[in-house]
C-alpha cells in the first residue's frame, strides 16, 4: 500500500525534503520521491537492493537529514517507477491501521504548513 503526495507551488524542493524528514522517524515506510529517482537514477531506484546503504546515507546527508545505518538499509522504496505524476510516496511495509494514515496526514499538514505548502495525498494498494 503506498500514500502518494503531490505537492502544490513552492517550495517544491523543501516539501520534499520535509517529508523525507519524516519518513526517517517511520520504520514502517520505505519512500521515493522524484529527487531521489532523479539523484539516483530510474534504474537504480529499480534495483535499489544493489545500491550500498552508504549512497543512501550520503543522500540524506546532503540535505542535512541524518539517517541511521541501519535504517538506511530500508528506506527507499524498489518501486520508484511507481511515483508517476506524484513527488513523494510513503510505501507502508504493513498495510496500515486507520488511525496511521490519520497520523501521517497529521505529520504531513504540520510539516508543509511552515512551508505554505497545499498538498494532495492519496492511499491505495
Amino acid at each position: 500500500m503506498r500514500s502518494f503526495i503531490k505537492i502544490y507551488g513552492p517550495p517544491v524542493s523543501r516539501a520534499i525534503r520535509a517529508l523525507e524528514r519524516i519518513a526517517v522517524d517511520m520504520p514502517d515506510v520505505c519512500i521515493m520521491s522524484s529527487f531521489i529517482v532523479k539523484d539516483i537514477g530510474p534504474h537504480i531506484a529499480r534495483d535499489i537492493g544493489l545500491m550500498p546503504a552508504e549512497s543512501v546515507r550520503s543522500y540524506f546527508a546532503s540535505s542535512g537529514i541524518p539517517v541511521s545505518m541501519e535504517r538506511c538499509n530500508s528506506i527507499i522504496s524498489r518501486s520508484g517507477e511507481l511515483l508517476g505524476e506524484h513527488d513523494f510516496f510513503f510505501e507502508w511495509v504493513k498495510e496500515p491501521t486507520v488511525s496511521e494514515l490519520y497520523e501521517l496526514i497529521e505529520k504531513v499538514d504540520e510539516a508543509l504548513a511552515e512551508l505554505g505548502c497545499l498538498y494532495t495525498i492519496t492511499t491505495e494498494k
